[in-house]
């Protein structure tokens, strides 16, 4: 919903097979909707392995239509009273919501003008002018997907440097299937092929994310703080490179209240088991640390966030030794979580740490 109403009328959604793609593409309900007039997100879905590769393709697809419009425009020699609307569509401005309204409006402009041009050319140009005004390219998929099966496409898609986002719907298992354990499963939870707890720490997606250092990276849960998970989503899709967004979502297999579940995450956040933070690379080249965090250091015991949900209770009820033994080493998960994130925000920027692109490289000599 929050993804429709920013960029609805510009926005191309590649969905990974799971929860998100039942409730997102099933009619007659949908998350999705068209604006007034008409515009809405352009939705499609792809298998649980290939997501993030089927999200880049999109991309690819994207700007090579874009740079073939502006190509075609340029070279279009059109009658003398069309030369400042294609002046102006080529030097517009298209940063803020506004001037991409303006954009649209001069793009009708030039489609009308060019349906009345009885020329091959005119009419090639016709068929890829929408593409002069900027899209949005969202891949959008559970932890299982992320995390798991689909890892390694996504690690790819990070790597391309290609203007991509990725929201990743993070319940901590493979929802679709019932509750399999994820690698996003936290310590101490009860999952199919965990049922005696999970022994292991969560997988840090987020942390791996950033040591690209030209990722930009955001933890949201938006019960917590709407304004930052907001303010997330328009720094990713503002930012020109890949990006990443790590939603905390509540799940039935968490043996929860799904009419309530947004009130578990203000307890994720407070016990530090769901540190927001935001990580932008543009910060850097400020002389400022790239990672902000958005939340405070725990003041909540982990202990009564897990006592609300069944995946952690159930095991406090059939065997209570363990499940205190897992959720101490779950309380030291997140201390040192929040440790090492702490530590990374305080970290000193304001020193140049590399040469900027285009200074001369040191000379290396070879034997």
């Amino acid at each position: 919903k929050l993804l429709t109403q920013l960029y609805g009328d510009r926005l191309i959604i590649a969905n990974a097979t799971g929860c998100s793609s039942i409730y997102g593409g099933n009619l007659p309900t949908t998350p999705y909707t068209p604006r007034f007039d008409g515009r809405g997100p352009a939705w499609s879905n792809s298998l649980f392995e290939d997501n993030a590769e089927f999200g880049l393709g999109m991309r690819l697809t994207v700007e090579r239509l874009t740079g073939l419009a502006r190509e075609m425009l340029q070279r279009a020699d059109l009658p003398g009273d069309a030369h400042t609307l294609v002046k102006a569509i080529l030097e517009a401005d298209l940063s803020t919501p506004a001037a991409i309204e303006e954009q649209r409006a001069r793009i009708e402009e030039l489609k009308t003008y060019l349906e009345h041009l009885d020329r091959p050319e005119a009419q090639r140009l016709l068929s890829v002018a929408d593409y002069l005004v900027p899209k949005t390219v969202w891949i959008v998929g559970g932890d299982g997907w992320a995390y798991d099966i689909g890892y390694g496409g996504l690690d790819h898609v990070l790597a391309s440097g290609r203007n991509v986002n990725i929201l990743v719907l993070d319940t901590g298992v493979y929802s679709n299937t019932g509750g399999q354990a994820s690698k996003a499963t936290p310590r101490g939870a009860v999952a199919k092929f965990a049922a005696s707890g999970k022994d292991l720490p969560r997988k840090d997606l987020g942390a791996m994310a950033m040591a690209y250092g030209n990722v930009y990276v955001a933890q949201v849960a938006y019960g917590a703080n709407m304004a930052q998970t907001v303010r997330a989503f328009h720094e990713a899709e503002t930012y020109d490179g890949p990006s990443l967004i790590i939603a905390y979502s509540h799940c039935i297999a968490h043996g929860v209240d799904m009419g309530t579940g947004t009130d578990l995450h203000k307890e994720a956040v407070e016990t530090g088991f769901w540190p927001l933070y935001r990580f932008d690379p543009r910060r850097t080249a400020e002389g400022k640390n790239p990672l902000q965090l958005d939340s405070r250091p725990p003041s909540l015991d982990v202990q009564e966030f897990a006592r609300k949900q069944n995946r952690f209770r159930a095991l406090m009820a059939v065997d209570p030794a363990r499940a205190r033994a897992l959720i101490e080493a779950l309380r030291q998960d997140i201390q040192a979580r929040w440790a090492f994130y702490e530590q990374l925000s305080h970290m000193d920027f304001s020193a140049p740490t590399r040469q900027a692109a285009g200074d001369r490289q040191p000379t290396v000599e070879r034997a």
